[in-house]
């Protein structure tokens, strides 16, 4: 390839890109830049509340221990 070639393929390219830009953005007309209210997670906090007896007692049933029936 010659150096004329070259900048051809190169000034050919440019102007491509700037056109395809240009008619990229002519979709967003109607595209408003606002603001939008986003809500904020409360803080964490390092305490533990006390798990409720009604479902952690000593008579509950233990889901960890194997259970067979049949047998």
């Amino acid at each position: 390839m010659k150096k004329t070639d070259l900048a051809l393929v190169v000034l050919i390219a440019a102007v491509s890109i700037g056109i395809a830009f240009l008619i990229a953005n002519s979709f967003n007309i109607g595209v408003k830049k606002e603001g939008v209210d986003v809500k904020t997670v409360d803080q964490i906090s390092g305490q533990v509340q006390e798990p409720s007896e009604r479902v952690f007692n000593s008579n509950a049933i233990n889901p960890t221990v194997e259970i067979v029936i049949g047998r």
